[in-house]
């Protein structure tokens, strides 16, 4: 789905439907999450109980330049990781990570096609990101990619210094992407170790926040969506639904279109979005009701792994595909996982031609276990990567 101006007041659960039941009508939710959110004096916490890989809410709507902010406080202690991301489909990344023992400080952080590049990671202070609600803001255009907390800009990205001359191509976000707000434990034993080191150690998951309200949590209280205008050059043939023409992935692919989103069941893709469950082909089940029961679902397509990004691996050495790691309390730059991204032989279009304190919590609940499950693919033309 195209984007949608937007401020999103997250002062209750309302708007937020569970990934094993969205199938892709953004007009029904705003947000689509795994895990448990649990309404709060007003607010929605993200929480982690132990046993869980946390909570992920990602918008429905996806964003293709434009400014977007979230008002939110983090979560804290070694290993727990608040996130905000801008992620797409091809895995183009704009961050903003928060590692639960460095309150003053956030990461910056952007990727193109999740291709790591540690240079990329800058270090933006702030005032106690776990006591304070700060506004943490990214405004994105075809050109500058700018970073900003409380109406202050920190760090701005031309992204005319971004050309790769080995894939001829600029390494800039440039493609549309949905808006992800996250707590994970990135600390957990079964992570690489360059992972656990650049989140601060393992997760003790008998600290006080765990002892007095039964998870981590981590409060948002509103996101704003303003959208720009598509690029100069785009193709536009519709007003609602993103999709690409090319396997390229690049915004020189992407187009605007009338077509469809929604999803007759959670075994449908982008590419093909009628597949349905044996029940649903035996009595005609229509596309919007009731989903089949999650046993018959064997898969929920979407991302895998723990952690924002496109694996929820940050560092590297030993199991992770990143790079070295150092020892905790070093420099461990944020990072996204390496993925086999296809380096083209250069694009002419408009994008890629070098010429263009609190008071009683609400107690734990039973919560999602095992891997985190991300959000279905909605956006139509899935590529076949």
């Amino acid at each position: 789905p195209i984007c949608r101006s937007e401020d999103y007041k997250l002062t209750s659960l309302d708007g937020i439907t569970p990934n094993t039941e969205y199938l892709g009508d953004a007009s029904k939710s705003n947000w689509v999450s795994s895990g448990e959110p649990v309404l709060y004096e007003d607010q929605v916490l993200l929480t982690m109980a132990q046993g869980t890989v946390g909570t992920l809410l990602a918008s429905t709507s996806y964003v293709w330049y434009g400014n977007v902010k979230a008002t939110l406080k983090t979560s804290r202690t070694a290993g727990v990781v608040t996130a905000f991301i801008l992620l797409s489909d091809v895995k183009d990344e704009i961050d903003f990570e928060f590692v639960g023992t460095d309150l003053n400080d956030v990461q910056s952080n952007f990727y193109f096609q999740g291709i790591t590049n540690y240079n990329n990671e800058v270090n933006i202070s702030v005032t106690d990101t776990f006591g304070t609600y700060h506004t943490y803001e990214v405004d994105w255009t075809p050109d500058t990619l700018t970073w900003l907390v409380d109406g202050t800009t920190h760090r701005t990205l031309s992204r005319n210094t971004t050309w790769n001359a080995t894939s001829n191509q600029y390494h800039y976000p440039q493609t549309p992407a949905r808006i992800q707000l996250s707590l994970w434990p990135a600390g957990l034993s079964s992570n690489g170790l360059g992972t656990v080191q650049w989140s601060g150690g393992l997760v003790n998951w008998q600290s006080p926040d765990i002892q007095n309200a039964g998870y981590f949590y981590a409060m948002v209280n509103e996101v704003n969506v303003e959208c720009y205008s598509p690029p100069s050059g785009a193709k536009v043939s519709g007003s609602t639904s993103y999709i690409y023409d090319n396997v390229s992935g690049t915004n020189d692919t992407v187009e605007t279109t009338n077509d469809a989103t929604v999803l007759k069941s959670q075994l449908g893709t982008g590419t093909n979005m009628s597949a349905a469950y044996p029940s649903q082909i035996a009595t005609g089940t229509a596309s919007g009701s009731t989903p089949a029961p999650t046993s018959e679902i064997p898969t929920i397509p979407g991302l895998n792994g723990a952690g924002t990004g496109s694996n929820g691996q940050r560092g590297g050495n030993g199991g992770d595909p990143g790079s070295a790691a150092s020892s905790v309390g070093g420099s461990v730059p944020s990072g996204t996982a390496s993925v086999a991204a296809s380096a083209s032989t250069g694009f002419h279009g408009f994008a890629q031609n070098p010429g263009s304190s609190m008071g009683s919590l609400p107690q734990g609940k039973n919560v999602l276990l095992g891997s985190l499950l991300a959000l279905l693919v909605s956006v139509v033309g899935t590529l076949a990567m």
